[in-house]
């Protein structure tokens, strides 16, 4: 396994992102200003976009993972590489998410806890309705860790 950033051509990853945040015009607002990770491991696994929001704050904006490859542990190794990897830099690592029962209990295996929502996000900041695992996303819910 293998974990190496992208500094060019990160439009090539678009179906993978697109697993996470699926409107590539909100996608367009962070990939250039973001440092963009893939972990390869015989093959591309997972893909993680990180911003500086400042403040001592690195925010994950876009982690997916290809389907057949969820559960494997790769999201996983990919948000404690990026903890590893910035520690000392930042003193936050957060995620914006929707309330779901797919991805809170993911980052909260992770170390993540609750910190702050965006009262209706999704429903202000999409062109059409997210839904999640039969769950309508409205708010962003934040989830923070210290690195």
């Amino acid at each position: 396994m293998k974990i190496k950033e992208i500094k060019e051509n990160k439009k090539q990853y678009l179906p993978l992102l697109l697993l996470a945040d699926e409107q590539e015009s909100m996608i367009n607002l962070y990939i250039d200003r973001g440092t963009m990770y893939v972990l390869d491991d015989n093959g591309i696994k997972s893909v993680c976009v990180v911003t500086d929001e400042g403040k001592g704050v690195l925010e994950i904006k876009n982690i997916a993972t290809n389907p057949e490859d969820q559960g494997k542990g790769y999201g996983k190794a990919l948000i404690d590489f990026i903890a590893a990897t910035y520690t000392g830099k930042y003193s936050i690592l957060q995620v914006g998410t929707g309330d779901s029962p797919l991805t809170i209990p993911f980052y909260e295996k992770c170390g993540f806890i609750r910190s702050h929502r965006i009262k209706s996000f999704f429903i202000d900041n999409y062109d059409h309705p997210i839904y999640e695992a039969g769950t309508l996303l409205k708010d962003m819910i934040y989830l923070q860790k210290k690195i």
